[in-house]
């Protein structure tokens, strides 16, 4: 559904506007149609399943992945990863979902070292780390920001 209002938006934008055709969408009297009417709760629903996915991965941006044969696997995050332009790069993590047995790499922030402080005491943003859908990936430090997976 979202596909046909970015359809209709284009439209909208390029092109004059010069009355509407009666049928399935709009009635004789130009007014919308229970269908249409339907369509439009189904387009709202999905802008907001939309939005709400782009602050997911606000929150927790996807990792940068690779894989050759003769090095298998790499998951790294930075300042660009995932498409989510940020000031920091973070560490990888394993994410995840409720209900779900599988998971994902998303980039986690850290916070700066104190003076005095131990790295593996000081990891960020405590909220997100100890989330219990957040696993660090076996064998990798906890404050990497590249980790080789293994298979």
């Amino acid at each position: 559904m979202l596909a046909i209002q970015n359809w209709l938006s284009f439209y909208c934008k390029n092109y004059v506007h010069i009355g509407k055709v009666a049928g399935r969408f709009y009635q004789e009297n130009g007014e919308p149609t229970k269908v249409l009417e339907e369509a439009r709760a189904l387009i709202e629903e999905g802008e907001k399943l939309q939005a709400e996915e782009a602050e997911r991965k606000n929150q927790f941006p996807p990792c940068n992945s690779e894989w050759s044969s003769a090095g298998g696997s790499r998951v790294w995050c930075s300042k660009q990863s995932g498409g989510i332009s940020r000031e920091w790069s973070g560490v990888p993590r394993k994410l995840y979902e409720p209900g779900s047995s599988r998971s994902h790499c998303v980039c986690i922030k850290t916070e700066e070292l104190l003076p005095g402080q131990e790295k593996s005491t000081r990891l960020s943003n405590q909220g997100k780390l100890n989330n219990p859908n957040l696993q660090e990936y076996e064998g990798c430090h906890p404050l990497s920001e590249w980790c080789a997976l293994k298979e």
